[in-house]
């Protein structure tokens, strides 16, 4: 009984990533299936005839890239945006900066669909009804994701010593030069995760997407269209490789933290 309250906190996270991870190794296993029929979500015989042949649907590849090239973009637009905003919340101080702070949650906290719908109603209002599509999408899009990297950003510069930058401007270094060389490598980390959560997050989208998109298909629609007649195995193997890359993502960073806090200890 010792040994078991000893090490009872990691048996629990082991069960827990266990958990996790079994759907996660579901989809893997079934990007080498061939099912015993296209209504029968179920493992029948090995083969590698799915990731030999991934766009065997070209529309599902067409959903595919169209999803990809609006999950960059609205990466791309909200990063930036979230990344000024957070510096001008942390950093400086405003009128109604208080009442931004709060604001800036409502869109985590919100149902999708409620923002989905609001969304809509605002293109409709402002005369889109008939032109929702790839626009409309990206700009929901940004909209969505700008508060989680105002909030990821926001946490990073706010446990950040200032006393580097600091120092840098005691040596003479301009405001250009201490941002880039001393703040902006700090933060780099916060940015990038905000990132890839909100290309997680744009990528994933179904209800906002839904709701705005017109005649245009992301890859998650695509999915949903497809499951009443038989959702096919490719579709495994796209979500095996957007994880496989995302685990090449965090493991590259994680190891390149490493090397520099060796670096850094080794100085």
């Amino acid at each position: 009984m010792a040994w078991l309250r000893e090490r009872i906190v990691l048996i629990l996270g082991l069960l827990v990533l266990v958990y996790t991870f079994v759907p996660i190794a579901v989809v893997v296993g079934m990007s080498f299936n061939v099912p015993p029929s296209r209504n029968v979500y179920a493992f029948d015989r090995f083969t590698l005839d799915n990731w030999a042949n991934p766009c065997l649907d070209p529309s599902m590849c067409s959903a595919l890239g169209r999803s990809v090239e609006i999950g960059l973009l609205a990466t791309l637009g909200a990063t930036v945006l979230g990344t000024l905003a957070a510096f001008a919340l942390v950093r400086y101080d405003f009128v109604g900066r208080s009442s931004t702070n709060l604001l800036i949650f409502l869109p985590m906290a919100a149902p999708e669909i409620v923002m989905g719908s609001s969304l809509l109603a605002l293109f409709v209002a402002a005369g889109f009804a008939g032109q929702l599509g790839f626009w409309t999408i990206l700009i929901a899009h940004i909209m969505f994701c700008l508060s989680f990297v105002v909030v990821t950003v926001r946490a990073r510069l706010a446990g950040m010593d200032d006393t580097l930058e600091q120092a840098a401007m005691d040596l003479y270094a301009t405001p250009a030069q201490t941002f880039w060389r001393v703040t902006f490598p700090l933060v780099f980390p916060g940015i990038l995760g905000a990132a890839l959560l909100s290309f997680s997050l744009s990528f994933d989208d179904f209800i906002i997407t839904n709701l705005n998109a017109g005649n245009t298909t992301t890859f998650p629609m695509y999915v949903y269209g497809v499951e009443g007649k038989g959702v096919p195995m490719q579709v495994n193997v796209i979500g095996t490789v957007m994880f496989v890359v995302s685990i090449v993502i965090v493991v590259g960073g994680e190891l390149n933290n490493r090397r520099r806090q060796k670096a850094l200890a080794a100085a």
